[in-house]
């Protein structure tokens, strides 16, 4: 019984000239407006988008899994735009199992084939990389005799 007292009781301070009805009214009413801010903020605000495997939880929603290993930025930027709540867990280097609410699994689904697209797309991308630049380089030197012997010939008159 005592506990509960506590946890309803309010302290207001007023400092005023003098204590009129009127001003009691309007303290008491900034007072009331201040406790259900607060009050609606922690009791229906519900995160959404990425979030961490507790905060999921927290949604008493039952939560299914998919694992996903590769980039995770580009699976965040769809999962927004699906609005999606979801979270990742790291099982390994560049592993991760993919933890979303059962409820929108359509949404998941949709978001998963859209990824896979934008996925393989930039697999397929044109620019050679560096290494095998140098690769096909190296390759046109040893098939090219002449320009071979031009390099052996500069540092040879160097000497």
């Amino acid at each position: 019984m005592q506990e509960d007292i506590e946890n309803r009781t309010v302290a207001l301070s007023v400092t005023t000239s003098k204590l009129s009805a009127k001003s009691l009214a309007a303290v008491l009413g900034a007072a009331y407006r201040k406790i259900q801010i607060v009050h609606h903020k922690s009791a229906t605000r519900v995160k959404h988008g990425r979030q961490s495997v507790k905060q999921l939880m927290k949604h008493g929603v039952a939560t299914s899994t998919i694992p996903l290993s590769g980039e995770m930025r580009l699976f965040d930027r769809i999962a927004r735009k699906w609005h999606v709540d979801y979270s990742f867990h790291k099982t390994g280097h560049k592993k991760y199992l993919l933890l979303f609410k059962s409820g929108q699994a359509d949404a998941i689904t949709a978001c998963f084939s859209e990824y896979t697209k934008r996925y393989m797309k930039r697999a397929k991308d044109k620019r050679v990389p560096i290494r095998e630049q140098l690769r096909n380089n190296d390759e046109r030197t040893r098939t090219n005799p002449k320009e071979r012997e031009r390099i052996r010939e500069a540092t040879h008159d160097e000497r």
